[in-house]
């Protein structure tokens, strides 16, 4: 199995950092191929624009999906974002490990996922939800919160955790054709000790044991929908 790691956490002795190092020595000590791409430690630029590309479609006017359809065509991405690319199709699982910010991606890895989802590359064209570029791989979040599990159930203050993640597993995720797995959340990690921690990274282990055994979330598939309104059809 080869497993690709996009990790956006700036500081390498946070808890999330612990969770790559621990998902990276469990999945090697298995017989597992792995690939982290530490953004923060990379600098990644999350900046999108003209940056992105060699080259130039229309040089007066920067229409983004217009320029990454061209630059699939003639094999023109910008360096690190033709590096990143090569790691996802590389890949047959990928995971996500970041804290949840705003209820969402931290900046720069919502900055990797616009520059590197490119259209045409990665989506267009009919390619989408299970006519997917990466049909038949899985990925998976792999995140920490600020508050306990409680805030984020149905009833929670925060509001249901599956529903704030849905844009990035359905809207990205599942977007571009993977199976996506449900997350694994270490729970306000600031908050908790040392033994929890503990057990969090032990309940982390097992999950990545039981990568390629886990059922994926059920969303509908396109033959679901009625692709003029695209609304689902009537049963």
């Amino acid at each position: 199995m080869k497993v690709f790691i996009v990790h956006a956490h700036h500081e390498p002795k946070s808890f999330n950092g612990a969770l790559t190092r621990c998902a990276e020595k469990v999945l090697k000590e298995n017989g597992h191929e792995v690939i982290i791409s530490d953004l923060y430690a990379m600098k990644f630029d999350a900046i999108s624009d003209r940056r992105n590309f060699t080259t130039q479609k229309d040089p007066d006017y920067l229409k983004q999906q217009q320029e990454e359809i061209y630059a699939t065509e003639i094999d023109s991405f910008a360096a690190d974002i033709q590096a990143e690319m090569e790691k996802l199709f590389w890949c047959d699982k990928l995971i996500f490990q970041f804290p949840l910010w705003w209820f969402s991606l931290p900046a720069v890895l919502k900055g990797w996922v616009d520059r590197v989802f490119a259209m045409g590359k990665i989506y267009g064209g009919g390619k989408w939800y299970d006519n997917g570029v990466f049909l038949g791989k899985m990925a998976m979040l792999s995140l920490t919160t600020g508050g306990l599990p409680t805030m984020y159930s149905a009833t929670g203050l925060n509001g249901d955790i599956n529903s704030i993640l849905f844009p990035i597993n359905h809207g990205i995720l599942r977007f571009v054709g993977f199976d996506v797995l449900p997350p694994f959340i270490a729970w306000a990690v600031s908050r908790v000790g040392d033994k929890k921690r503990e057990e969090y990274l032990a309940q982390y282990t097992q999950r990545l044991l039981s990568l390629e055994s886990t059922e994926p979330l059920i969303y509908p598939k396109l033959k679901d929908f009625d692709m003029t309104t695209f609304q689902l059809l009537s049963k």
